[in-house]
């Protein structure tokens, strides 16, 4: 199996023509990680030279994956640490290439069951009859690989693209399949944002109805990314009831908005909470928050997820509710919700926002 070492011996060959030294000597390699035949790492480059390091990123890139072993390579090109970025020039987004509709699961916050309902609400889409494709989007934390107990690497197919793993009747990418789950990705906001472009570009997903994408919590690089370069269909945010996430939940509303992107609705997850013995109704995190929030801010409010040990039980054991119990009361919500947001494909896409900094 390839080492970490035989992959640093490879890019000390590569000569950075900026500088006439090899990447390595140049300090320009960083986060790279080596797992079971995939590489992963990124090249730092001064930003004035912006696409003008494309080749020698290819060239590092062309120079891993010829070694023995090697099942993929992901190399991404970043800003040197402490240097001022260029302002990021209007994007021109295209989409991803054989999909039709792109629909962001999105949190303020991070514990409020975002993850597990981004997975359910896939399968259930896909059960409705479409193609669906998950994207991981969580390059700190996937969950992917847990909810879906994959445990196989993706292999790279034509043009070098990766080949997307499929589960219950779902494609599906993460970084999660590249690396161990104990393995810190130790990497800043440039080099995230280059490794879910190309999550969405360098990955064989067509044809596809519908790419679900699992967002990260909060409102940073990677939501920023979606919007600029994509053409988001929209955004389903979820929250549960307490105020604290309800707080958040509303910044990441509102910042959908301030770029263009339509909210497709609201989920109230952890709803209330059902006793497995005597079927009692508790509201631990307060109830129906998220429904007044949603009338508050002129969004659909698209259901409620009771918080059932069944649904964490199946969740954690990479058995989604939907998949293996599809007529079970635990799954119904999540089918009410993927016919809700499958009827927006209808309507047109929005053109993707050029993000204004105020």
């Amino acid at each position: 199996m390839i080492t970490r070492e035989e992959v640093l011996k490879a890019l000390e060959r590569i000569t950075d023509p900026a500088g006439g030294k090899s990447v390595v000597a140049s300090g320009m390699i960083e986060g790279l990680v080596v797992k079971d035949g995939h590489v992963a790492f990124a090249i730092e480059v001064d930003p004035k030279r912006g696409r003008e390091a494309e080749p020698l990123r290819k060239q590092c890139e062309d120079a891993v994956n010829a070694l023995k072993g090697v099942l993929s390579v992901t190399a991404v090109l970043t800003a040197h640490q402490g240097r001022k970025p260029e302002a990021p020039r209007p994007p021109q987004p295209a989409g991803i290439a054989g999909v039709a509709n792109i629909v962001a699961v999105a949190s303020g916050k991070g514990g409020v069951g975002k993850s597990t309902v981004a997975v359910n609400l896939a399968i259930a889409l896909a059960r409705q009859g479409l193609q669906v494709g998950l994207l991981d989007a969580d390059i700190y934390g996937p969950s992917v690989p847990r909810l879906l107990a994959i445990r196989d690497k993706p292999r790279q197919g034509e043009a070098g693209k990766l080949i997307p793993i499929e589960k219950h009747g779902i494609k599906t990418m993460s970084i999660g399949f590249l690396v161990d789950e104990a393995t810190p990705m130790i990497w800043r906001g440039p080099m995230v944002q280059s490794a879910l472009t190309q999550m969405m570009n360098d990955v064989a997903w067509s044809p596809l109805d519908v790419l679900v994408v699992d967002m990260p919590p909060g409102t940073g690089d990677a939501q920023l990314t979606m919007a600029q370069r994509v053409p988001l269909k929209g955004a389903v945010i979820v929250s549960t009831p307490q105020d604290l996430a309800l707080i958040d939940a509303k910044k990441a509303i509102a910042m959908f908005e301030k770029t263009q992107v339509p909210i497709l609705g609201l989920v109230e997850n952890m709803s209330l909470y059902v006793c497995p013995q005597c079927g009692h109704e508790s509201h631990i995190f307060g109830h129906g928050g998220a429904k007044a929030t949603a009338k508050a801010m002129g969004v659909a409010f698209l259901g409620e997820i009771p918080l059932v040990g069944r649904i964490r039980e199946m969740s954690d054991a990479g058995t989604p509710v939907t998949a293996t119990s599809p007529q079970s009361e635990e799954a119904r919500t999540y089918y009410t919700v993927a016919a809700e947001v499958a009827r927006t494909f209808a309507a047109p896409l929005r053109a993707a926002p050029k993000i204004v900094m105020e």
